[in-house]
């Protein structure tokens, strides 16, 4: 590979859009480095981790030949590539094992691996279904549900995101066991129906490289596999195989304790509270009485936070515990001005809802403190 004159920002965007998913330390050295190719006056950036493949197209035009690739350690050339000023322009020559990259006066030595020995994924060719959805309603579906996923769940398939296309409808659904997070939006069209589990990490590269704008994202389902293609990006990734809990059951209904919150404020009031909540378990109780609603922590130390504010409720009275950071989460994540808290008794989950939206809810189990 040989370029001249290439901006810098001709290499470093796509670099940045890819660069997410490349790990430190690999048990495949090569993983640790991006595929670079040049072909057909383009320039592309490829990084994999075997379960995830991203490809960036440079917005920069170059020189026509002979297609040509080499591979580059991603971290170290994205430092450089960042540390050199805005305006720099670029040469790469790709020497054996070696790339030379070259800026003005300045010149680095980066070791290369064989660009045939990249390994890829390949999209598979049975295509099941496709959708088109602006990349700004997909970016905010994912932002409304991602929070609940689990980590290193034993439970594999816990930890991702379940997306299912159903006639004229997205669902998108994630849960740890403790909460669950359910939003949907519509589509233009009549889809049968199908269901996939969204690894976490490929769900929170998404959220990254999604767009806020009503350009169109292509939704490719395949075999076994999921693709995205956006923008200047392609995105391939395997999907869990696995059965997602029954999300239906967990959604309780015909509640009749219902209050609506300024979100803001109740985010501000339950944050001071926790300071004061145990490290460990992480409770608050919500003490529902009539014109009131009561938020208290206490921890193992005997100290305790005891914040009150006035609620348009008349109903009996309740008290009920849970995780304050299940209830911080969602309060961080949802970006309508009010809430709907809805309660059963005092065994029973709360349902968390937005007044203006009927496709959005949040469901959290309580605790005894």
């Amino acid at each position: 590979m040989h370029l001249k004159q290439l901006a810098r920002d001709g290499l470093l965007k796509p670099l940045q859009a890819v660069s997410g998913i490349v790990e430190r330390r690999h048990t495949l050295p090569i993983l640790s480095n991006v595929l670079v190719e040049q072909s057909g006056g383009r320039l592309s950036v490829t990084a994999t981790d075997l379960e995830i493949q991203i490809t960036a197209q440079s917005d920069v035009a170059v020189p026509e030949g002979e297609p040509t690739a080499v591979t580059l350690p991603a971290r170290k050339l994205q430092d450089l590539l960042r540390a050199l000023p805005d305006d720099s322009l670029l040469s790469v020559d790709a020497q054996a094992s070696k790339v030379v990259l070259k800026a003005g006066k300045s010149r680095f030595n980066l070791q290369s691996m064989p660009a045939a020995d990249y390994p890829r994924i390949t999209a598979s060719q049975d295509m099941q279904q496709t959708v088109q959805v602006p990349q700004r309603q997909l970016r905010a579906l994912f932002s409304l549900v991602a929070f609940a996923m689990a980590q290193q769940d034993i439970r594999y398939y816990l930890n991702g995101l379940l997306l299912v296309i159903d006639k004229n409808s997205m669902v998108a659904v994630a849960t740890d066991g403790h909460r669950l997070s359910y939003a949907s939006l519509a589509l233009e069209g009549d889809y049968t129906h199908q269901e996939v589990i969204l690894p976490r990490k490929t769900v929170l590269e998404l959220s990254k490289l999604l767009a806020e704008d009503d350009a169109p994202a292509t939704i490719d389902i395949l075999v076994n596999q999921i693709r995205f293609r956006f923008g200047n990006i392609e995105l391939v990734s395997k999907v869990i195989d696995g059965k997602f809990p029954d999300y239906n059951r967990v959604i309780p209904s015909g509640y009749t304790r219902h209050i609506t919150l300024d979100r803001q404020l109740i985010l501000h009031t339950m944050q001071r509270a926790a300071i004061l909540s145990n490290e460990k378990f992480r409770g608050v109780r919500l003490v529902l009485t009539t014109g009131s609603l009561k938020i208290i922590c206490a921890n193992s130390d005997q100290e305790e936070a005891e914040e009150e504010l006035e609620v348009p409720y008349e109903g009996d009275a309740l008290d009920v515990g849970f995780n304050i950071n299940y209830l911080l989460d969602v309060l961080m994540n949802l970006g309508s001005p009010e809430i709907v808290l809805s309660f059963g008794d005092a065994a029973a989950s709360a349902l968390i809802t937005m007044p203006e939206r009927s496709d959005y809810k949040y469901v959290v189990m309580p605790m005894r403190i």
